[in-house]
């Protein structure tokens, strides 16, 4: 058995670039779309994985982005995305100054949790060792469920 990937819907494919692309690093390794289906299907690799996503077409994350308007909500029903970060106050500084609340702050210097445009909980692990303590993080509290 082999991980592919994990699909979320998203209902701003922009926005949704934005923020796993722009913010949180990720890169577009293909794209698929499809007229007589009316979807767009993009597959996206963390950094450190885009050689394993350009063999074996995982591990990635596909959003598919259909064409006609739905609502979705319960997001976080799946669970939650995680990726391991080389420094997670460096990440969630760069996500909060674009407007990106950090749900659950990275106090430990180890974890923490923001949300995608769509409600999607992304859970950011510091690689390695956590870092020492510092603030704003260590004395922030949690907004929002993540």
């Amino acid at each position: 058995m082999q991980y592919l990937h994990t699909m979320v819907r998203v209902s701003d494919l922009d926005a949704s670039l934005r923020f796993y692309c722009d913010l949180l690093g990720l890169k577009e390794v293909r794209r698929k779309e499809n007229d007589k289906g009316r979807f767009t299907l993009v597959f996206l690799a963390a950094p450190e994985d885009e050689s394993r996503s350009a063999e074996l077409k995982a591990p990635e994350l596909e959003l598919t982005y259909n064409w006609d308007p739905e609502e979705y909500t319960g997001g976080r029903n799946f669970g939650h995305l995680a990726y391991r970060v080389d420094d997670i106050y460096a990440l969630c500084e760069k996500l909060q100054n674009a407007g990106v609340t950090i749900n659950r702050p990275p106090r430990d210097g180890h974890m923490a949790f923001v949300r995608s445009p769509d409600g999607i909980s992304v859970e950011l692990l510091q690689k390695g060792d956590p870092l020492p303590a510092r603030e704003p993080w260590a004395s922030m509290e949690n907004t929002g469920s993540w």
